[in-house]
């Protein structure tokens, strides 16, 4: 079991054109019509000195007639929302008969008494009354302990709520905050930059990794798993000609290579981790000097790791070399630069991450995120770097546990209402948020929501129209992203289907994703 949800190869991005979304049969439980308030007063209701109802209706025969079709049909309406169904005629092929709506009763609204704040907004709870339930999708056997949370992503209402406010595993979920973390800590332009550096020996080179874990051994003009990833023979040619270049050591052989990857902390594997995640090929030991993502298969996005990253990096570098002697320690500092490399910028990454569930990524962004803050560079200072990052965003920060950037631990915990209420960032694009936006799989389209078994059957209408992030781990199934719903409101919303759960959770939660889509902002929490 894994977080990367990566059957395939490679990466996708970009986002796909909107147009209307297909329509088709359902079968699930989205329930009732718009709601109908049969508590109806007007201008005809009796005076107060009237003697009763039928000398009024004596003194108001128009007005009491008008009053009575009114009633009848508000009643015939009522009575269509308590049997789920349209009023219509007998004839079969007759079109429905439209119950009658009229405006709900709105209590009065006062300011709260001095030295009481009032209401946070991104916590309204709207008075409308809504009719559109779920409530039969929610308690699906297979969604196991189900959390959930949904907010009207323009007013902050929120529409439907499962222990949303109780902090939980969030899966590959987690990589949403990483990313807002690393947009927000380290900018869209950060690049993380691979030196080599001359040694203190004679003859001696220092391969000094920057936490990129996409630095590729593959040829120049290769595309590995990471499109745009700088490689190891570019900056052995740079190396090369800089060497060459100095009077004081042109003609002189390199002969040694010293590894230095103390950019990053120990230890290299988060304790929590399943070590069997790194033999089936999601996620490799976290070092700042790597290849590829320390994958065997340089050119495959899921792929068995080694026990020896930087080994296998320094390894890579010397035979561009010829073969030189190959040692680990720590450049000097100041020591001249020969040469270097950039990865592709965070706002790339962070698409790159997002759209196959990438977890080396993500615990890379995490580990700079934590470093540019002044956190610290170990699995540790992921708490206070992330949620440090976060709190620019405006939202409380309290209740998140961080232990890893990828999701992959159980150890995480996030109340589903953090992630409605950072999404409804994400979806104005607030500062560079809009790099996430545009990194999250599309159900039925792009990423790891685009494989054959998502958003299939009854559940394919909302295909197009759900932008979410995936999760998956040994104990849990998650989503959480944008819906573009059928009414035309934008929701966001977050789902984890936890403990005893199987392979069908992640159809439950399509499925009742599918009914948050068709109910919109009618979305009942009933």
């Amino acid at each position: 079991m894994n977080t990367s949800e990566t059957p395939g190869s490679g990466a996708e991005t970009g986002r796909p054109g909107n147009g209307g979304p297909p329509t088709g049969p359902f079968t699930g439980s989205v329930t009732g019509p718009d709601a109908v308030d049969d508590s109806l007063g007007g201008p005809d209701t009796p005076p107060a000195h009237s003697a009763g109802p039928t000398n009024w209706r004596h003194r108001h025969p128009i007005a009491a007639h008008a009053t009575a079709i009114v009633l009848a049909l508000v009643l015939a309406g009522t009575a269509a929302v308590f049997a789920g169904k349209s009023v219509t005629a007998n004839d079969a092929t007759a079109e429905p008969i439209a119950p009658v709506s009229a405006s709900p009763s709105v209590a009065p609204s006062f300011p709260p008494p001095p030295g009481e704040a009032r209401p946070a907004p991104d916590e309204r709870t709207s008075s409308r009354m809504r009719t559109c339930s779920v409530a039969d999708l929610a308690t699906d056997d297979r969604l196991g302990t189900f959390y959930a949370h949904v907010r009207n992503a323009e007013t902050g209402d929120v529409l439907f709520d499962r222990r949303g406010d109780t902090p939980a595993r969030t899966a590959s979920v987690l990589k949403v905050l990483t990313t807002a973390a690393a947009l927000a800590e380290l900018g869209p332009d950060y690049r993380a930059t691979t030196t080599v550096v001359r040694g203190s020996e004679p003859g001696s080179i220092v391969l000094v990794g920057g936490g990129d874990l996409t630095l590729s051994r593959t040829p120049s003009g290769d595309e590995p798993a990471y499109y745009g990833a700088p490689h190891l023979d570019d900056l052995a040619r740079q190396t090369k000609d800089a060497w060459e270049a100095d009077p004081e050591t042109a003609g002189t052989p390199i002969t040694s290579l010293v590894l230095d990857s103390g950019r990053f902390g120990d230890p290299a594997w988060q304790p929590s981790w399943e070590r069997e995640e790194l033999y089936d090929g999601y996620i490799p030991e976290i070092t700042a000097l790597q290849v590829d993502g320390d994958r065997d298969n340089p050119y495959n996005n899921v792929s068995t790791r080694s026990e020896d990253p930087i080994g296998r990096a320094g390894a890579a570098f010397s035979e561009l070399f010829g073969g030189l002697v190959i040692s680990r320690g720590t450049a000097d500092s100041g020591a001249e630069t020969l040469g270097e490399v950039s990865s592709q910028p965070v706002g790339t990454l962070v698409q790159q991450s997002l759209i196959v569930s990438d977890n080396a990524l993500a615990e890379m962004l995490g580990r700079l995120t934590a470093i540019s803050a002044g956190a610290g560079n170990t699995f540790g200072a992921l708490q206070d770097g992330t949620t440090g990052a976060l709190d620019s965003y405006g939202i409380d920060t309290g209740a998140l546990t961080i232990v890893d950037g990828s999701g992959l631990s159980d150890d995480n915990a996030v109340p589903p209402s953090y992630i409605t209420q950072l999404l409804r960032k994400v979806n104005d694009r607030d500062g560079n948020l809009g790099y996430v936006f545009d990194g999250l799989p599309v159900a039925g389209e792009t990423g790891s929501l685009g494989y054959g078994d998502r958003f299939t059957g009854d559940n394919s209408v909302a295909r197009g129209s759900v932008f979410a992030k995936t999760g998956w781990i040994d104990t849990g199934y998650t989503l959480a992203g944008i819906i573009h719903a059928d009414d035309g409101t934008t929701l966001t919303f977050a789902v984890y289907a936890l403990d005893d759960v199987g392979e069908s959770a992640k159809q439950a939660i399509d499925t009742i994703t599918t009914g948050f889509y068709r109910c919109g902002d009618n979305l009942s929490n009933h």
